[in-house]
């Protein structure tokens, strides 16, 4: 069993209401060396298969369903389940 950490970020020039918010409310509770934040998502998968497979696999995954190429980004890792 293999574990992939996938990460989906917006795009460098795509607005990120979510972070400017964030930026917002921690510059507001005093954190005023916070210049920016954006915000993404992490999606962990565990599937069978040897290294090859499994990358190949995991970015048709992401290019289909996972990630909206249009305005996100990706990157992925992948390493082994602990304690399978």
């Amino acid at each position: 069993m293999t574990k992939v950490n996938v990460y989906v970020t917006l795009r460098e020039s795509v607005v990120d209401p979510q972070g400017i918010a964030a930026k917002e409310a921690l510059q507001t509770m005093g954190y005023k060396e916070v210049e920016n934040v954006r915000i993404g998502k992490l999606i962990e998968l565990e599937l069978d298969g040897t290294a090859p497979e499994i990358d190949a696999r995991v970015k048709e995954m992401c290019e289909k369903l996972l990630v909206n190429k249009v305005i996100e980004d990706y990157r992925y890792e992948i390493g082994e389940v602990a304690g399978k």
